[in-house]
């Protein structure tokens, strides 16, 4: 697969069967909605698509996920979420038997999952685990760390849900399970095997799930959704309402870059231009970019009649990721942010 933007002439919900789509920063922001979210998830089901919620988000239950989704007005049910903790549970199963000992450091939802794969919680390292899975949880302490790094110190396997190190919150970012993750690395030199982005599990267990011949990952972070969608051969369209902005974009070394962007979900229900090359320019619906001397330059004096902001943005990531891969990166310090998406 190409490693720069593509193209669809149809709108993203007829062109692809399955939406993976991520949560936070996408459908919604900590308990907040995020604009345009609902009504462009409604239409991409009317128009076929079907959805599937994976995050990595391993605290909670899927049925919370899907009452909250719900409450915001994007009707979902419980099979319809994927979360990081079923996936670290999938992981968990491969290697070790019915019945060994696992203990969970994380909240009520990888609880679940890890019982609902047959093996045997525990809550002390006292107790000889097999492994430890840690996962997210607000309340989480000192305590539950030292017992995680106590049992790694004595030969557990140790498995984290996810490695994101940031967590959007309606207040800002915060701590991710990465960030408590890495007390425990850094108190037993141990780093874990990880089940959520940007490992691949995740997606390919939601399409086992629920079938789909073209799926699309949709996500606001390229260190983890899109990254994911690279290294396990989808499609990932990148929205402008999370984590990674416009220039993140422009910046994206090839595995974390995304085959389509888009502000928000409404690009869910257009159709996307591929850049082209003309003249020393890309150009997008006449927006222009290149590359001169390792500075980015941008046109977007000419742009046709449905010309939008994100339009400058795939002119200017075309530009940009051709000249890197032809030997000639950007300037990092010579690209600005462009004024496009919420964050």
């Amino acid at each position: 697969m190409t490693a720069g933007l593509i193209g669809s002439a149809a709108p993203l919900a007829e062109a692809f069967d399955l939406a993976l789509v991520d949560l936070d920063g996408v459908a919604y922001r900590g308990p907040l909605p995020i604009d345009h979210a609902a009504p462009s998830l409604t239409g991409a089901r009317d128009r076929g698509m079907r959805l599937v919620f994976v995050t990595n988000n391993a605290s909670r239950e899927p049925e919370d996920v899907a009452a909250q989704l719900t409450g915001l007005d994007i009707p979902t049910s419980p099979d319809e979420v994927m979360t990081a903790a079923q996936a670290a549970a999938q992981v968990l199963a491969a290697r070790l038997e019915r019945g060994a000992k696992v203990l969970v450091v994380g909240g009520s939802g990888l609880r679940t999952a890890v019982r609902e794969v047959g093996m045997t919680i525990v809550g002390s390292a006292d107790e000889a685990p097999d492994a430890v899975v840690q996962g997210f949880a607000p309340d989480l302490g000192w305590k539950d760390l030292a017992e995680a790094a106590y049992a790694v110190g004595q030969g557990a396997w140790f498995v984290a849900s996810n490695r994101d190190l940031s967590l959007p919150t309606a207040r800002g970012y915060a701590p991710g399970n990465g960030a408590l993750v890495g007390a425990v690395v850094a108190a037993t030199g141990v780093e874990p095997d990880s089940a959520g982005k940007p490992s691949p599990r995740m997606y390919e267990l939601a399409v086992e799930r629920v079938g789909g011949a073209r799926p699309l990952v949709v996500g606001d972070r390229l260190d983890t959704d899109l990254a994911g969608a690279r290294s396990g051969g989808y499609v990932g369209l990148h929205v402008l309402t999370g984590v990674s902005t416009a220039r993140d974009d422009i910046l994206a070394e090839p595995h974390l870059r995304p085959h389509l962007i888009g502000e928000d979900l409404r690009a869910l229900l257009v159709a996307h231009p591929e850049p082209v090359a003309r003249e020393g320019w890309w150009t997008s619906r006449g927006v222009a970019a290149r590359v001169t001397d390792g500075r980015l330059e941008l046109d977007d004096a000419h742009g046709d009649a449905d010309a939008e902001p994100v339009d400058l943005v795939r002119a200017a990531c075309a530009a940009a990721w051709a000249s890197a891969d032809a030997g000639a990166p950007l300037d990092p310090a010579a690209v600005p942010e462009l004024a496009v998406g919420s964050h």
